[in-house]
């Protein structure tokens, strides 16, 4: 690996590991005594996104999540040799923040903290084949913010403030409902620490469907020519 995807990948490593790791511990604490929650869950992990896309931009282009990753590569703004190496390192991340919040936080909050259907609701309200389309649909939003506020020539230089809006808002939408990962890391890494896996094909699926599709309409079709990598 040369020294430049190197640093990249050390990038993107501890943006993913910031928002997995405050991610478990956001919904750890949203306890009915904590006074945080929906609203609380969401903006901390947009926020997280927030400033770790603007930490890492430089570097890696602050993408941290694997369906972003995909979008950028089926959109033609990545070789798929960057893109695995991106995804490696997004996931151990990701695996390194889950099972550092084992002995901080407990198994139990490490495995309520993974994404699930209908896991704040207490029962599923939504059938995987539902949860598949919200998880795509908010994905493509946030793969299509991206394009428009940091890869597109045109793009306002405000850092990863509407990235994080955008992961925000779609955890308003979707976190009774699938938890609204948006990330195939965000579920992996307490997946793997904890084991719990139900429904996990819904979170690899939905969102590198609602990637690939903002790449393809926003990378081949809307994106300034000039721009193209």
């Amino acid at each position: 690996m040369n020294p430049r995807l190197l640093k990249q990948c050390a990038a993107e490593f501890i943006g993913t590991f910031a928002l997995i790791f405050v991610g478990i511990g956001a919904i750890a604490n949203n306890s009915p005594t904590a006074g945080m929650g929906l609203l609380g869950v969401a903006l901390a992990h947009g926020l997280t996104i927030a400033v770790m896309v603007s930490a890492t931009g430089a570097i890696s282009g602050g993408q941290l999540n694997p369906a972003v990753t995909f979008g950028l590569l089926v959109g033609g703004q990545m070789d798929v040799k960057k893109s695995i190496a991106y995804l490696i390192a997004q996931l151990a991340g990701a695996v390194a923040a889950a099972w550092l919040c084992v002995p901080l936080l407990g198994m139990a909050a490490v495995s309520s903290g993974t994404p699930d259907i209908g896991v704040n609701a207490g029962t599923p309200v939504v059938s995987m084949a539902q949860a598949i389309t919200i998880e795509a649909v908010l994905t493509f939003f946030l793969v299509f913010v991206v394009y428009g506020s940091a890869v597109d020539a045109r793009a306002p230089k405000i850092g990863g403030l509407a990235i994080g809006l955008t992961v925000a808002l779609d955890i308003l939408f979707g976190g009774p409902l699938t938890g609204a990962a948006m990330n195939p890391a965000r579920t992996f890494g307490p997946a793997l620490a904890s084991g719990h896996w139900n429904n996990h094909i819904v979170y690899w699926v939905g969102p590198l469907i609602g990637g690939a599709i903002a790449g393809l309409i926003y990378g081949r079709f809307l994106i300034k020519e000039s721009s193209q990598a």
